[in-house]
């Protein structure tokens, strides 16, 4: 034990400084662990020795990554997404997993290491490209669709490989029975799995949340995800597929999201000492003997991926530019390269030499892919120059959209919160350009008469075709505060008295988004916050003329421009007293409305509109009339204050 503490502070005190570090630089944390790991392994400093009970413990970060990648498994979406999921995903892991192996085979490499090689270096990564899709809103993008397919056959094509790689270990006579026994063994407990399991799991899974235990269902959690683990490694197979199928079984519960949260404290922490573990695979001293041959190896890495991605994204139909931006995206390698990696140095045979170069530039190559990511935008424009007509195009339908326009708002960004803003609007007779990066949200929201045009606001241009020096605001109701500072910098540059009101996430940045220029700053942890407390003084019992008051005075300390938001709400004789408004109620165990469809209740009778209704881990439920309520849906009710009442008596009592 005293020993181990001070290595167990060595690698907590270097893992936290590094993964800050790169936070700083916008640079993935897998990273920070890798650089790490590296460092103070073995073949470094020496500072934490190569030992098999830290192997074994690492192997839990792997575990608790396919449970997580297992979670996300949706039959529904792989079968919308098979033409990307197994016609461009498998054609992209066979072609690469095929050049590696004949390039291996001419390399003098026996055929085993090639497959391996080729196995490892088809892979790119999830975690980085995922979330830079998300965060940019790309995902649902025609490039963001390719990308979003071939991760996603790469995350289902670790699971044979888990399975060949231990056996291509055997001898050639025996490595033949080793495979078809080995891919039996896995039928047999994918199928017992998925047949008993799905009748076994859901009945559980209710059992233990019933107790209303979050300690409980944590222990049930780890139970069932080490549990199936722990029987696929004793049937011969690996820890990992064990733990993928745990995932993909709750992945068909409700209880999904809630299992994902409460896992990702141990899933973050053990993936971090298993890419620690991976960077203590690391010779530097081999790394720079062989330089050489890792920057061969990187840049063929980065061709072969682009070349195959980009080849296969033009014969499946794209165009050049979304060819090249998932071709750019998936070059660079990915972790499951390392987690293919580290298993195939455990089963022996692999090439010490191969091992160091193919890992050094697998880690290189994942040290280019945000420098990729964020220069997309300008390396397609440079190759493809029907890009630059397309994007005049759009500025040139911008132009003659916004040419009659005068007094308008520009709403910057046509998600969910920029097409609510841009109909309550409408409804004053207030006129709209709303802007928005994603092709097909502009397409459908055009086709159904909204006021949308495609552009990325965030561009100088973009804003002066919108005829930014006729409008009366700028909205900007995505919560992304870079985008939202370059907004900010064209429009104090063109209009410097022109009023920017933005839309971030917290606290944190309302003073940067503020120096930058904006009037107003709306934090949804804010607004979030007012509703909690609001609904919380309704429910102990206090007047609700007094909540009112209270919501009332507190958005008029926090919302400078808009003091008396709910002015004259409760005065009796005030032009606002009749108003309609919004009431938020939750549906209760005992309530009246609970197990009732909508259409039953009369609402309307009552001079009340749902306007809309959530569901936990659900989310927003669209065909609202047959909808049976159940506890916990949220109810967003319209009416006055006296038909807000009636119905929430309705609703509750009957």
């Amino acid at each position: 034990m005293h020993d181990a503490l001070p290595v167990a502070l060595i690698l907590l005190g270097a893992a936290v400084a590094v993964v800050v570090l790169f936070r700083r630089l916008s640079m993935p944390a897998i990273l920070g662990y890798l650089l790490v790991g590296a460092v103070i392994g073995p073949n470094a400093l020496g500072v934490v020795s190569d030992t098999e009970d830290r192997r074994y413990l690492a192997e839990f970060g792997v575990v608790f990554l396919m449970f997580s990648v297992g979670l996300e498994f949706s039959l529904p979406q792989l079968m919308g997404m098979r033409r990307m999921v197994f016609g461009l995903g498998s054609a992209q892991v066979i072609l690469v997993m095929g050049i590696v192996t004949t390039i291996a085979h001419f390399a003098g490499l026996s055929w085993q290491t090639g497959l391996v090689l080729g196995g490892v270096l088809a892979m790119s990564s999830t975690a980085i490209v995922s979330k830079w899709l998300s965060e940019a809103g790309q995902l649902q993008s025609p490039h963001g669709r390719m990308i979003l397919g071939v991760l996603l056959f790469q995350d289902l094509a670790v699971i044979p490989l888990l399975i060949l790689i231990p056996a291509l270990g055997f001898p050639p006579e025996a490595l033949m029975n080793e495979l078809l026994w080995g891919l039996i063994k896995a039928a047999i407990v994918l199928a017992i799995v998925l047949v008993v399991g799905q009748k076994v799991m859901r009945p559980l899974f209710h059992l233990v949340a019933r107790q209303k235990s979050s300690e409980l269902f944590v222990l049930f959690v780890l139970f069932v995800a080490l549990g199936l683990a722990y029987v696929t490694e004793h049937a011969g197979l690996s820890l990992a597929l064990g733990a993928f199928l745990a995932g993909m079984l709750i992945s068909e519960t409700e209880y999904r999201y809630q299992v994902e949260d409460y896992i990702k404290p141990f899933r973050d922490v053990l993936l971090g000492l298993f890419f620690v573990t991976i960077g203590m695979l690391l010779d530097i001293r081999a790394v720079i003997e062989h330089f050489v041959l890792v920057g061969l190896v990187l840049v063929g890495l980065l061709v072969m991926n682009f070349g195959v991605v980009y080849a296969l994204g033009r014969a499946f139909d794209a165009n050049k530019p979304s060819a090249l931006r998932a071709a750019l995206a998936l070059a660079p390698a990915g972790e499951f390269a390392f987690v293919l990696l580290a298993l195939a140095s455990k089963t022996g045979g692999f090439d010490p030499v191969v091992l160091q170069v193919v890992l050094a530039a697998s880690l290189l190559s994942m040290l280019l892919s945000p420098v990729l990511l964020t220069r997309m935008e300008r390396i397609v424009l440079h190759f493809v120059e029907s890009e630059w007509t397309q994007r005049a195009m759009a500025l040139h339908t911008l132009a003659q959209k916004s040419m009659a326009t005068r007094g308008h708002v520009i709403v910057c960004g046509y998600g969910r919160s920029g097409q609510a803003l841009a109909r309550f609007l409408a409804r004053e007779k207030l006129p709209v350009i709303a802007l928005d990066s994603d092709p097909e949200r502009v397409r459908q929201a055009a086709a159904a008469g909204d006021s949308v045009v495609y552009g990325d606001a965030s561009r100088r241009e973009v804003l002066v075709a919108a005829a930014i020096s006729r409008a009366t605001a700028v909205v900007v109701s995505f919560a992304d505060t870079p985008k939202a500072l370059a907004i900010l910098e064209h429009v104090r540059e063109i209009r410097p008295e022109l009023p920017v009101v933005v839309r971030t996430f917290d606290d944190s940045d309302v003073r940067r988004l503020k120096d930058a220029g904006a009037a107003e700053v709306v934090a949804e942890v804010v607004e979030g916050s007012l509703m909690l407390a609001t609904q919380t003084m309704l429910q102990v019992g206090l007047p609700f003329e007094k909540v009112l008051e209270t919501l009332r005075s507190a958005r008029e300390e926090r919302y400078q421009l808009v003091p008396g938001f709910f002015h004259g709400a409760t005065d009796e004789g005030s032009t606002a007293a009749g108003q309609e408004r919004l009431r938020t109620m939750v549906v209760v165990r005992d309530a009246a409305c609970c197990g009732k469809a909508i259409s039953t209740l009369s609402l309307p009778r009552l001079g009340v509109t749902l306007t809309s209704m959530r569901r936990p881990n659900v989310g927003e439920v669209t065909a609202l009339d047959e909808e049976r309520l159940r506890e916990g849906d949220v109810l967003v009710l319209m009416g006055s204050k006296e038909a807000l009442a009636k119905a929430e008596i309705r609703l509750l009592q009957g």
